[in-house]
């Protein structure tokens, strides 16, 4: 197994760079006046109708092969050029929204997951039974229903009605606190830095303002899992070492869990790995919906803006995070099934 993993990491760097030829090839794609907005932060440059020269100065109409190499060279110093839409640096935008999206992230999956497969497993031991149909009935409502419609209708009811989950990270006070010099931020995820901090009100508002966007990604992705958990127990369940094993007298929860759910796991990590992806994303409805500043965020506001730059800089980003999360799918095969072999 370490000499696959060793030989993944060795292709790491090609696949990365057919990414930043894929996404330099789409800003190919605009011409050299639209590509001139990564590179201006201030409007008052474009004055006196310097656009020529601007476009000179960067190189916007060099050959494809001299502009990626000068592109690539900043994307290795960490200049991914200017966001308009955050108005920073791309790269810098990304390290501050990445806390806030990493933290919905591990606040989403681990009820998506856990409880996806437990649901899943659940509907197919009963299979045919009330609580199956019901959970069948769950998982389509739950899978058919767009995200944004979700979203906008928990906003509506733990918001509007109840008043319980406010959109947002923080509210004004804690942002406040979280701005001055006594509140140290070590993560900046803000249960974190509360718990850290010692500030368990603070930590009470972050979890109140991540409730509602939590609980609309756990509805949607438990379907997703839950359906694909059930399919494949239910076809483990049928395997002839299943029907050996309950003819041997080994009790029916054995049989479930250590024989039957483990096996069946291999479809649910295979799905899981784009899920996740998805997830240190940012899901761009739930956190527009939600106004949660993240990943998400930022990718919708860098399109409904052409900002050329943001967008490129999030896909470079969504490119490094698909390579890294595939080879960890592809190296858990073998702990989840002994019987998978990498080398």
């Amino acid at each position: 197994m370490i000499n696959y993993i060793v030989r993944r990491l060795l292709i790491l760097p090609l696949i990365l760079f057919g990414v930043t030829l894929l996404v330099f090839g789409m800003l190919m794609m605009l011409g050299p006046y639209q590509r001139l907005a990564t590179y201006v932060q201030d409007p008052s440059q474009l004055k006196g109708g310097g656009l020529d020269k601007l476009i000179t100065k960067y190189g916007l109409d060099d050959p494809f092969y001299m502009q990626y190499g000068r592109w690539a060279k900043g994307i290795l110093q960490g200049d991914l050029g200017w966001s308009e839409a955050a108005g920073a640096p791309v790269a810098r935008a990304i390290m501050d929204r990445f806390p806030a999206t990493l933290e919905l992230a591990i606040l989403g999956v681990i009820p998506v997951i856990f409880g996806g497969i437990w649901l899943g497993v659940f509907s197919a031991v009963h299979h045919n039974d009330f609580w199956d149909h019901a959970t069948r009935v769950f998982s389509t409502v739950g899978w058919s229903f767009p995200t944004f419609v979700f979203g906008l209708i928990i906003l509506m009811i733990f918001y509007g009605v109840l008043g319980w989950t406010p959109p947002g990270r923080l509210s004004n006070w804690a942002l406040e606190l979280k701005n001055t010099e006594e509140f140290i931020r070590y993560t900046d995820m803000n249960i974190v830095d509360g718990l850290l901090n010692g500030n368990f009100a603070f930590v009470f508002d972050s979890l109140r303002h991540l409730v509602a966007p939590v609980f609309t990604l756990a509805v949607v992705w438990w379907a997703f899992i839950l359906r694909i958990t059930r399919s494949s127990m239910l076809e483990t369940l049928r395997k002839d070492y299943i029907r050996t094993a309950r003819a041997k007298g080994v009790k029916e929860n054995v049989v479930i869990n250590k024989h039957a759910r483990r096996n069946a796991l291999i479809p649910v990590v295979t799905v899981a790995g784009p899920m996740v992806l998805g997830l240190l994303g940012g899901i761009v409805t739930v956190e527009t919906v939600f106004g949660y500043r993240g990943l998400g965020l930022l990718a919708y506001q860098a399109a409904t803006r052409l900002d050329y730059a943001g967008i490129l800089g999030i896909a470079m980003y969504f490119g490094g995070i698909l390579v890294l999360i595939n080879l960890i799918v592809d190296v858990s095969y073998a702990f989840i099934d002994p019987r998978i072999r990498l080398e």
